[in-house]
This record gives C-alpha cells, sequence and structure tokens, in this order.
C-alpha cells in the first residue's frame, strides 16, 4: 500500500477520531485495498471488501465532517478484517 491510503487507514483507527476527511482519500483507501465500489442511487457507494458489504452515504461536500461516519468506516473494515495493525503485519511479513 502507498504511503497516502496507509496514512488514511492509520487515521481512521487513530484516537481520537478524525473529522474532516476527504471522501475521495476514503475511496482511494478502499480501491488500494482491493474493494470493489459501486455508486448506487440516491447518493450512495456500494463497498465490498473480503466479503463484505456495505452502502456509504456520499457526504455533502465530499467531506466527512461527524465521528460516526468515521466509525461507519472503521466498523466495516474491522468486519473485513482490516486493522492497521492487520496491515502492518502483511507489509512486513
Amino acid at each position: 500500500m502507498s504511503r497516502k491510503p496507509d496514512l488514511v487507514l492509520r487515521q481512521i483507527f487513530s484516537h481520537p477520531i478524525p473529522i474532516n476527511m476527504k471522501w475521495r482519500d476514503i475511496i482511494h483507501l478502499f480501491e488500494s485495498l482491493g474493494a470493489d465500489l459501486e455508486v448506487v442511487h440516491g447518493g450512495r457507494e456500494r463497498i465490498r471488501l473480503n466479503g463484505q458489504e456495505h452502502t456509504f452515504h456520499i457526504p455533502h461536500g465530499r467531506v466527512l465532517e461527524s465521528k460516526d461516519e468515521i466509525i461507519q468506516i472503521r466498523h466495516f473494515l474491522e468486519s473485513a478484517g482490516i486493522t492497521h495493525h492487520s496491515h502492518e503485519d502483511r507489509s512486513t511479513g
């Protein structure tokens, strides 16, 4: 994984939870992890990753401004077996 998606992954799992993350950076992260992405009706994006699927609302202004949005992404990544630590293990092993 390149530097930018790795940084975004670390931010998603950081404490305190960040806000004002760019949606396009989240999309680049999903793409770098091998996710399938599909824009669906109603300003939503369906993400499929490691057998898991979730549909996210594309934020107005393309910026995630609430902690709840970041928590949703974090929980989705965890359900797909992705954490910052699991990624570090793969890239060093």
